[in-house]
């Protein structure tokens, strides 16, 4: 028998604290060798300008095996009212290859992307921060805000978006009341990066939307942004203020457009596991960049899927034949 998990029952299951410990593990173990993952597998549809790409991972240490299907619709909001990324994953046994889970991944997908951007802030983020900022204020830019209210003490976050005003004042208020932390609207990009410790970018700018000289000494930047060669959130003053990590060098050198091989410092299990320096002081800006793994997805997948057996949550299943 397999399990069948709604968007509603890994919502139930999954919460940020859960999904930034079992993302750290997985960077721990990618940087260790004790996980299997393949480049990502990416198909482009111009016509309808989808971003489709499969995900498979192997986690030895912890057991999680599985794959993701992802899309990237921008259209889908406005067209057919549909979120912009949709994804699926399936859970493999990993001593019979068997299907054991099939779930909605579109909120994993945001929370684990979230989970990763904690990882980062705890390692890189200077201890004393107290301010947050988000550009961008759709699912992605939800789970960032979550994951550095969690990894972060925090005293605001400091939110500048294109939205209508009401659906603003609707994102900051739902977060306020999910973090305790209090809320503020800006009103200009560099308003909020100027005041900001710890700066989380998700946005589907094409080309960089700020100016490198905004950041404060000992700033910590969260880019999720972009995952495509040709597209840009960062200028290239930001880059050379910056160390820059990344979930992988190669990842990163494949598919995001704002990177050369000089400009990066490391991967992020490097840092976790001590092999290279994070943040060394004070003063230093540090960058984070995330083009988005599969061990993340697998991690956090196998993670649910236990919930769920532990829960009883889900509906069983068998595949005909």
């Amino acid at each position: 028998m397999a399990l069948l998990l709604d968007r509603s029952n890994v919502q139930k299951l999954l919460n940020i604290d859960d999904a930034t410990e079992v993302v750290e593990g997985a960077f721990s173990e990618l940087a260790s060798g004790t996980a299997i993952m393949p480049d990502r597998t990416v198909m482009i549809d111009p016509d309808v300008g989808g971003w489709i790409a499969s995900m498979p991972a192997y986690l030895q240490s912890s057991g999680a095996l599985g794959g993701k299907f992802v899309t990237v619709y921008k259209s889908n909001p406005d067209k057919f009212d549909l979120p912009t990324t949709l994804a699926t994953i399936i859970v493999l046994d990993q001593n019979t290859g068997q299907t054991v889970a099939v779930m909605d991944g579109g909120y994993l997908t945001a929370i684990r992307t979230g989970a990763v951007s904690g990882v980062a802030t705890k390692h890189l983020a200077r201890k004393d921060a107290s301010v947050g900022a988000i550009l961008g204020a759709g699912v992605q830019a939800r789970a960032q805000v979550l994951a550095i209210c969690s990894a972060a003490n925090l005293d605001k976050v400091l939110i500048y978006t294109l939205d209508p005003p009401e659906k603003v004042q609707v994102f900051a208020n739902d977060l306020a009341a999910a973090t305790g932390v209090t809320m503020e609207i800006g009103s200009t990009p560099q308003s909020v990066i100027e005041q900001a410790d710890i700066v989380c970018l998700a946005t589907t700018a094409a080309e960089p939307i700020l100016d490198g000289d905004w950041f404060k000494p000992g700033a910590h930047i969260n880019a999720i942004g972009p995952h495509t060669p040709a597209v840009r959130e960062l200028d290239t003053k930001s880059l050379l203020r910056a160390k820059v990590v990344c979930d992988t060098k190669v990842a990163c050198l494949n598919e995001a457009g704002d990177y050369s091989a000089d400009q990066i410092h490391g991967d992020l299990g490097e840092v976790v596991n001590g092999t290279i320096a994070g943040r060394e002081s004070d003063d230093e800006v540090t960058l984070f960049k995330s083009v988005g793994l599969a061990v993340q997805d697998i991690s956090c997948a196998g993670l649910v899927y236990r919930k769920a057996t532990e829960q009883g949550v889900g509906q069983e299943f068998n595949f005909p034949g």
